[in-house]
């Protein structure tokens, strides 16, 4: 109490603005628009929070499903061929970042089974390396990785994938490939069988619609290959992979192209990120109305505390410490909104995975059905440096809405408001 007492008057009269008065009504009804700016300023805050938690939410999910089958970067010769890729991996290993290297063969292909056909992207793979690189082996729902022997031209096909072409484990299915073979009779397609051995589900309808694996001596043999595409690879931090990628584009010799895994899916990335923008900016009009609302709020005020003014001024008040009055008042409100925003928001944003099952319990509803959604769970990210951007712009909001009643009630002269008095 001592301590609000030796604050500077303008505090303790800003202060008491903000408080609902006891002698009049009209005070009682500025302090009720005063709690609904607030109000307004914490519930754009909290909701901006939220929405910008879930969306990174998605973003690190989706993101996370494309990386258990792409890897973080790639590592691949300008003549499509790589022979000596273990010493191409043993040179990236000399940047401590990276934990795993392994080869593989990239090529399309067509692939049929009766009167179905689909164009797939085929990835020749050493089974025991690729785990290395990726997750694909622990999303094998039915089937064994490991299956993939060279010389038997076995397949591991995406779950969609398989599903359109209607095979399950045991059926043959036959790759087209777009290399021709010259024969007497004319340039032919050229042809193999392969036994599908297994069925991943990676999550990411992209990869389990187009996406199959084979051995990648068979995948040599197939597409006439004398040795593996490239290499891939994985780091530690996959966020640090374009700065990786820059620093083994320096280290490695010989010439080769690198490209990282937000490289690859640039599209998506700069779609999302575009999104976030725009969602950022229609939720911030929500913190911008509840400004607004506290200019009126403020406007009201000084005009109610006109006499108040004057007598301030009389005693020997400046213009810029009645400025100063109102600026206190209207941050307060701001500042006060903005942490009650921020906690709601940050607490929700945490809890998520509980609120909303408990809200579709209540309601007996479910937001993303198993049957519609890959991802049937609200999934939430909050990053700080988000929550801490959010209540920046909040006050900084509230701030400026002060400014203009605070610079009217500077410029209120005495005479004229105690005329009436």
């Amino acid at each position: 109490m001592s301590l609000i007492k030796n604050l500077p008057f303008e505090w303790l009269v800003g202060i008491r603005y903000t408080r609902a008065g006891k002698r009049s009504g009209r005070n009682s009804f500025i302090s009720f628009i005063s709690l609904i700016s607030m109000a307004g300023i914490g519930l754009g805050v909290a909701a901006l929070i939220v929405v910008l938690s879930v969306m990174n939410g998605f973003q690190k999910e989706v993101r996370d499903r494309m990386l258990s089958v792409l890897s973080h970067i790639e590592v691949f010769d300008a003549s499509g061929a790589m022979p000596d890729w273990q010493a191409v991996a043993r040179q990236t290993f000399q940047n401590k970042e990276v934990i795993g290297a392994a080869p593989y063969v990239a090529a399309q292909a067509m692939m049929t089974r009766d009167d179905n056909v689909r164009g797939v992207a085929i990835r020749g793979v050493l089974p025991s390396e690729e785990p290395k690189v990726s997750d694909v082996a622990g999303q094998v729902k039915q089937g064994k990785f490991s299956d993939l022997k060279p010389g038997e031209f076995n397949i591991v096909l995406g779950g969609e994938l398989a599903r359109s072409l209607h095979v399950t484990l045991g059926d043959k299915v036959t790759l087209i490939a777009p290399q021709g073979q010259v024969t007497p009779a004319g340039v032919l397609p050229r042809l193999k069988q392969f036994t599908v051995v297994g069925i991943f589900e990676a999550g990411h309808y992209e990869f389990d619609s187009s996406l199959a694996f084979i051995q990648i001596e068979d995948a040599e043999r197939l597409f006439r290959l004398d040795a593996p595409s490239g290499v891939r690879l994985r780091i530690k931090d996959m966020l640090q992979a374009p700065q990786v990628t820059q620093e083994l584009s320096t280290q490695l010799t010989g010439n080769l192209y690198l490209r990282d895994w937000s490289q690859q899916n640039s599209n998506w990335f700069a779609a999302v990120k575009t999104e976030k923008r725009m969602m950022f900016i229609i939720l911030t009009l929500i913190i911008a109305v509840a400004a607004f609302n506290l200019v009126s709020t403020l406007v009201m005020t000084v005009t109610d505390k006109q006499a108040d003014i004057a007598i301030l001024r009389t005693l020997g008040a400046s213009p810029g410490s009645i400025m100063k009055i109102f600026v206190i008042q209207g941050a307060l409100v701001g500042l006060i909104g903005t942490a009650l925003g921020v906690a709601f928001g940050v607490l929700v944003a945490l809890n998520i995975d509980v609120i909303v099952p408990a809200i579709e319990h209540l309601l007996h509803v479910q937001f993303l059905p198993k049957s519609i959604y890959v991802i049937s769970e609200l999934p939430s990210d909050l990053i700080w440096s988000d929550v801490w951007t959010i209540g920046g712009v909040a006050v900084v909001l509230a701030f400026l809405a002060t400014l203009y009643p605070s610079w009217a009630a500077a410029r209120v002269k005495p005479a004229e408001a105690l005329r009436y008095e």
